[in-house]
């Protein structure tokens, strides 16, 4: 048996019970963090994109640390993918409601009112589109994640 190869979901996976046990600590408020950087993205440095990418690494902390998810992965797929595509969708349609709602008439024109400045709710449609954006990039880069372990597990069969 010294030859046989054995794919990534057959072997034992992960990395030790205190590690995941962190990691289930952890990822939750990495996420949360996510959450901040992509809400108060039109007050502070941050936004949509990098919330995402905060938000993607604590689900790929999450699957790092406990690796014999695979199986599982290759099912749940598809949501990631629905996912992405729910937020593209309606990043468009926020961006058209600009051009039919907005006094302006340009697309992604601000169609809502613009509170004080420096509070949360101040940015017209921008935090709107950076949640948007946040929620886009997050399953994108999970999605490009899941791909590359199913990639390289049936690489390795």
């Amino acid at each position: 048996m010294k030859g046989k190869k054995t794919s990534l979901h057959e072997r034992e996976r992960g990395m030790t019970l205190v590690v995941k046990k962190i990691c289930q600590f952890i990822a939750p408020t990495i996420f949360l963090f996510g959450i901040y950087i992509t809400i108060h993205g039109h007050l502070s440095p941050g936004g949509g994109f990098t919330g995402g990418v905060i938000m993607a690494s604590a689900f790929i902390l999450q699957i790092l640390s406990d690796g014999s998810i695979l199986d599982k992965l290759r099912q749940e797929k598809w949501r990631l993918e629905l996912t992405e595509s729910l937020a593209i969708f309606t990043f468009l349609v926020l961006a058209v409601l600009g051009l039919l709602i907005a006094a302006t008439a340009v697309f992604f024109g601000n169609f809502l009112p613009a509170g004080t400045l420096g509070e949360l709710i101040s940015g017209g449609i921008i935090p709107i589109g950076n949640v948007i954006i946040g929620i886009e990039v997050c399953a994108a880069i999970s999605s490009i994640f899941v791909a590359l372990l199913i990639f390289k597990d049936e690489e390795s069969e």
